[in-house]
């Protein structure tokens, strides 16, 4: 095992710019390119973002994808994604590339887990086969598949589960993280993997003490940033962001921060706020598939008859492609039809809507005006009742295992 140094990484570096009522605006430099922040990572969980081309989603305005490196793993592997050429080169995305460690599809997707101080013993929800993840593979998959970003491996353990429990999985969480970052340094040193960065997940529930000494034990370690996980579980969104302050107060300022999972427009701004700098979720592209579009006024459902015969777009003045040439009651027609390309072009919207409004938070950062902007926002947008939308998720992640989709 190699000591925790600081090995060359000349291509990743972060740079706050300007900053204004806790929110912040900063560039993250990676070899495939800047990641202007905030920012949204929109999910291509097995290699692509779904229903949209690679140019699609760039034309889109996203600087940066996440990719999941459990589904990666299980199908087709990443020695072949490797022998292609990493992710990049696999599927003809030209900008900078995060995965996760897969640590959260074991615990949510995998069946049979046994965790153990070596790592995660899982049968695969594809075919039953069974797998060992330990820190070190999970960091060996990362480099393999070539992207930018890399996540340690964490225990992601559910909110509803007890203290002690929480402890136990946070604890692990750190043993493994420095396990991780011994593997990272080991390919940095062997100059392999130059230029990639490794992200430590601080966890901990929804437990503020444990939240502290997670953040503190992490900040302590020489990772490159910062992901916040365990939370956007099921717990109440003000609990939510009451561990997202407990943690940002206790990370580095100079070091990137990703929160996991987060995906809701009023979320992300309310993130934001509490100094977050980037996000991914399969929120804006999973509502879509399924006919809810975000608008400045909240979301609408296209199965509503009353957009049967709707001449105008979704939303008036959207620079997205599906607002400046289709009508709400072609995009009704095609749901109703169930014609592929109904998702497609809502996926379009949906995630225009996102990256513009990560887009328009910096810009008010920049401007000094970010607090404004976020009030104004949130006056028009209505919040979704926590109650419906905790049932969605509920029944979402009851449904998803089995499938490819990521959660």
């Amino acid at each position: 095992m190699y000591a925790q140094e600081n090995f060359p990484n000349d291509h990743f570096t972060f740079r706050i710019v300007a900053s204004h009522a806790g929110a912040r605006a900063g560039i993250i430099h990676t070899p495939h390119g800047a990641i202007p922040t905030p920012t949204f990572l929109p999910v291509g969980t097995q290699a692509a973002v779904k229903s949209l081309a690679p140019e699609e989603v760039e034309g889109l305005g996203a600087s940066i994808l996440l990719a999941n490196a459990y589904h990666l793993y299980l199908r087709p592997g990443p020695e072949v994604v490797e022998s292609m050429g990493g992710l990049h080169g696999f599927m003809a995305w030209p900008k900078p590339i995060l995965t996760d460690s897969g640590g959260f599809q074991v615990f949510s997707l995998a069946h049979l887990v046994q965790t153990e101080e070596n790592g995660v013993i899982f049968r695969s929800h594809l075919d039953g086969s069974q797998h060992l993840l330990t820190p070190e593979t999970a960091t060996e998959i990362q480099h393999r598949l070539g992207a930018d970003l890399i996540m340690a491996l964490d225990e992601c353990a559910a909110y509803s589960l007890d203290k002690e429990y929480q402890r136990n999985a946070m604890e692990r969480t750190h043993r493994w993280a420095a396990r991780c970052l011994s593997a990272h340094a080991g390919r940095l040193h062997s100059g392999l993997g130059s230029g990639r960065a490794l992200f430590g997940i601080v966890q901990g529930g929804t437990f503020p003490d444990l939240r502290q000494q997670s953040a503190e034990a992490l900040a302590g370690l020489d990772f490159d940033g910062f992901g916040i996980g365990g939370l956007s579980l099921g717990e109440p969104k003000e609990v939510t962001m009451a561990m997202v302050e407990e943690t940002v107060a206790r990370l580095p300022e100079g070091k990137p921060r990703h929160l996991l999972g987060v995906g809701s427009p009023e979320d992300l701004l309310e993130g934001i706020a509490r100094g977050m700098d980037t996000f991914d979720s399969v929120l804006p592209t999973r509502i879509a598939r399924n006919g809810a579009l975000f608008t400045p006024d909240g979301r609408i459902n296209i199965g509503n008859a009353r957009f049967r015969t709707a001449a105008g777009p979704i939303q008036e003045e959207c620079g997205c492609y599906t607002c400046r040439r289709f009508s709400l009651a072609y995009l009704s027609h095609l749901f109703r039809c169930q014609e592929l390309l109904a998702y497609r072009l809502a996926t379009i919207h949906n995630l225009w809507f996102i990256l513009d409004l990560m887009r328009q938070a910096r810009e008010a950062i920049l401007a000094g005006t970010f607090e404004g902007f976020r009030q104004g926002f949130l006056s028009r947008f209505p919040r979704t009742d926590p109650e419906v939308q905790n049932e969605q998720k509920t029944k979402w992640l009851r449904a998803v295992r089995g499938s490819s989709e990521l959660t």
